[in-house]
């Protein structure tokens, strides 16, 4: 669907009384204030007034667990959101909390006030990494909800975390595969990262917990973006979205953070599509044209240039990037003496086994 807008309501820490060795909510979403009814009712009304007509618009309770909330306060704040889907200014209310915080009663109240995506944080499916991890809840917990919620005929999206305590890649594709068994329509792909003012930065100071490097979370990452896609699965975050705190030399203490980290991936998928193209048809030793949608052109040559240095050295070529609009996005056609092959990321994901 196209021309998408999000209406944010940040609830950090609201209704949730556990601690997660990751998480500092106020640091992570950079909002600090207390919300009530009239913010909540105020922040829909300023959105509106920016966002364009005919767009499809959600109201999304994001940061806590909502419904860990009082049901009188969930009430207060789902009747504000749902005045707005009555008047038609808005078309969906989504919302994110825990596995453990979802049975019967919790979703017939949501969907008396028209909530239509649900949200899980996962994070791992292994017990032990649950358990480092201090996340107060189990894999079980994750079945039971995600089955309960597909089953009230809500959206249901998945979050996943990687390079948690007590985690490595053969727990981490074990969560892959144990997510898309619940088939949700969506997942989060989320590397930890060490922030400021979490237990998890006390671990990595008293070296107890070393984070996964930015290479081994974009590797990773990419591989678990090709299963999901390949099960038809949309993935539609890869990587903590960067906020005033939320950068290098701020509150980010140590772990794989990169501003553009959904890039990385998708820019390393890039790369391996143009390596089997050069490798499976002898292109080298020349001149080489590598045709794209202005749109992809970043992920095509990489950061810092990092995919056209590396695949010029490797076959001794010279790559021109002739952007063109009317390539389709996400698609890559190469020139080499008097040939063309094309490839897209959407083929490359149809073909890969993993």
């Amino acid at each position: 669907m196209n021309n998408i807008y999000i209406i944010p309501i940040f609830i950090p820490h609201l209704g949730c009384p556990h601690k997660c060795v990751f998480c500092n909510q106020d640091e992570i979403t950079g909002f600090k204030s207390k919300i009530d009814e009239e913010y909540v009712d105020n922040t829909i009304k300023q959105y509106l007034k920016t966002i364009p007509n005919e767009s499809h618009i959600e109201v999304s309770f994001y940061g806590g667990s909502f419904t860990g909330i009082p049901l009188e306060k969930q009430k207060k704040f789902l009747s504000i959101a749902q005045k707005y889907i009555k008047s038609g200014e808005i078309d969906a209310i989504r919302l994110s909390t825990r596995p453990d915080y979802i049975d019967e009663a919790i979703l017939d109240n949501l969907k008396k006030y028209g909530v239509s995506i649900i949200e899980l944080g996962v994070q791992s499916m292994d017990k032990e990494v649950l358990l480092k991890s201090l996340r107060g809840h189990t894999d079980e917990d994750v079945r039971k909800a995600s089955r309960l919620i597909k089953q009230y005929g809500f959206t249901l999206g998945l979050q996943m975390m990687i390079g948690l305590p007590g985690d490595n890649r053969q727990k981490s594709l074990k969560t892959a595969d144990e997510i898309i068994s619940l088939q949700p329509e969506f997942v989060r792909i989320y590397p930890t990262l060490v922030v400021k003012g979490t237990y998890l930065e006390k671990m990595y100071r008293n070296d107890v917990y070393e984070p996964i490097g930015l290479e081994t979370a974009v590797e990773l990452s990419k591989t678990l973006y090709i299963k999901f896609k390949k099960n038809d699965i949309d993935v539609i975050r890869i990587g903590l979205q960067a906020t005033d705190v939320i950068n290098v030399n701020r509150d980010v203490v140590a772990g794989p953070f990169h501003p553009a980290f959904g890039q990385l991936v998708k820019s390393s998928i890039v790369k391996d599509i143009l390596d089997s193209i050069f490798h499976n048809n002898s292109i080298k030793n020349g001149s080489v044209d590598v045709y794209t949608n202005p749109r992809s052109a970043s992920i095509i040559i990489g950061q810092k240039r990092k995919n056209k240095i590396y695949l010029e050295k490797k076959y001794d070529i010279e790559i021109k990037l002739i952007q063109m609009a009317d390539i389709p996005e996400d698609n890559v056609y190469i020139g080499f003496n008097g040939q063309l092959y094309k490839d897209s990321i959407e083929n490359y994901i149809n073909k890969a086994t993993i």
